[in-house]
């Protein structure tokens, strides 16, 4: 195998770790607008907990993106 192709091997299964962000999101949201549309007013309440979670989880698809670029550029 050439070391040119093991570079693209080991980027491509490093962006693998972009799936669970990406789950984690859908998942989040999708429970947020549950809880939401059943009890309108405690929705204000639990926003800011749901931008933390979203920016605490789409720190882990950027980590996931730098080490693939990382492996392909390196």
């Amino acid at each position: 195998m050439d070391a040119n192709a093991a570079k693209f091997i080991g980027a491509g299964l490093a962006m693998l770790g972009m799936i669970g962000p990406g789950l984690g999101l859908g998942i989040m949201f999708g429970n947020y607008l549950t809880g939401a549309t059943r009890n309108p007013s405690a929705a204000p309440g639990e926003r800011p907990m749901l931008f933390l979670g979203m920016a605490l989880t789409e720190a882990l698809g950027i980590f996931a993106l730098v080490v693939a670029l990382l492996v392909l550029f390196k």
